[in-house]
């Protein structure tokens, strides 16, 4: 007596089918449509914190600056001219953004860091002397951060 098993594959059945394969790739084609937005929001977000931080340095170094010369220096246009002035101060985000010191008297500032890079361009982050701090968005919108 001959035992036929229809649960057992052949060679010629074996993988996956056109139809199978297409369904797999609209599916994750999908998945990726639906989380770049998110992922390149998670990626503005980090180098705007980044930003901040690097003025909040520089808030610092200027500090340091004010305890040795009783002053603060003059206002710059970029940020090489912030780092020759300051040598001690790097910004990690020097590609995405512009720092520069707005205003400095005698015994206040305002820095400015403008957004320049991929995803970060229009935002304007301020932060003066009295520890004012302000996030200005592309499309005007003003908070603090």
């Amino acid at each position: 007596m001959e035992s036929s098993c229809l649960c057992r594959r052949t060679a010629a059945s074996r993988g996956f089918t056109l139809i199978e394969l297409i369904a797999s790739m609209l599916i994750v084609a999908i998945l990726t449509l639906l989380a770049l937005p998110a992922y390149s929001g998670y990626i503005a977000r980090s180098k705007l914190r980044a930003a901040q931080n690097d003025l909040i340095a520089l808030s610092l170094n200027l500090e340091n600056y004010y305890q040795q010369q009783l002053t603060y220096p003059s206002a710059t246009a970029g940020t090489a001219q912030t780092q020759t002035t300051l040598p001690g101060w790097a910004p990690a985000q020097a590609t995405d953004f512009s720092f520069q010191i707005q205003s400095a008297s005698a015994s206040a500032y305002s820095l400015k860091a403008t957004g320049t890079g991929n995803g970060v361009s229009g935002y304007a982050i301020t932060l003066d002397s009295g520890n004012t701090r302000q996030l200005t968005s592309p499309s005007g919108a003003v908070s603090a951060w």
